[in-house]
């Protein structure tokens, strides 16, 4: 029993989010200002629409001890035409979002964003990593928001297109959120695991992705377009965050959550 490797020691895959196949771009924080440059993957640079943010020094961060702090109100963004990785769309338009946080409470009662181009003011809809969407009756949940047309779901004022955990996400603790989409469906994850929720966990919707065109969603962090301005504001920090061109197996979400 003593040649036993330790499971942590055991894993077939790299727990590095380079050596996992289909990467787009990968941001850790490390310093602070107002620019934040994906370090692997396409080169695509995070612009603070708030000015200069702060990282700060935590022990409990993945990928080395610092992380991007977001009071409500701040949020970063790359133009359209600067990112066509992210310009995930079309019916091969599958993806996978992951962000490893550590959620505060916001001032004021909203959803919160953490990342995707989901641009609702000018139905530019097309993928979206949220927190705390209510539409299934329940709160503070992992909710990876999905559209195929762009606007608001038929029938209803706003889209209610996604997947949602069963799972309320801690304030004040780290978790590592994710979504992914395979064309076929929609699945939520809280720390590696697929956050099963009967009947939205997974949530089938066949078809792919909107396509915005050239006027669509830019890539948005820790805030969203709606009503003709940024709002549903995610508060806390951020340690890192990926963008994979596919829908990661289970054992590759495991994996990377492991750090």
């Amino acid at each position: 029993m003593d040649n036993v490797p330790l499971p942590e020691k055991s894993f077939m895959i790299s727990l590095d989010p380079s050596d996992i196949p289909g990467l787009v771009s990968f941001w850790t924080f490390d310093e602070s200002g107002d620019r934040f440059t994906s370090k692997r993957g396409e080169p695509y640079c995070l612009q603070s629409g708030s000015g200069p943010l702060e990282v700060v020094e935590d022990s409990g961060a993945s990928f080395g001890g610092t992380a991007l702090q977001l009071s409500e109100g701040q949020w970063l963004s790359i133009p359209r035409h600067e990112c066509p990785g992210l310009d995930i769309h079309g019916k091969d338009g599958h993806l996978t979002l992951i962000a490893w946080i550590k959620r505060k409470r916001t001032r004021v009662e909203q959803c919160e964003f953490i990342a995707g181009q989901w641009n609702e003011t000018n139905r530019g809809r097309q993928y979206g990593l949220f927190l705390n969407i209510k539409v299934f009756g329940a709160s503070d949940r992992v909710f990876g928001h999905l559209s195929n047309i762009g606007g608001p779901t038929p029938g209803y004022k706003y889209c209610i297109d996604g997947c949602m955990g069963a799972t309320a996400v801690p304030y004040d603790q780290w978790a590592t959120v994710a979504m992914s989409y395979d064309g076929q469906a929609g699945y939520a994850w809280l720390n590696g695991m697929l956050d099963a929720c009967p009947g939205v966990n997974p949530y089938y919707m066949a078809g792919g992705l909107h396509d915005s065109g050239p006027s669509g969603s830019d890539f948005t962090v820790g805030g969203v377009d709606r009503s003709g301005e940024m709002g549903n504001f995610f508060c806390g920090s951020i340690a890192a965050l990926a963008v994979y061109s596919r829908a990661l197996t289970a054992a590759e979400l495991y994996a990377l959550c492991q750090k």
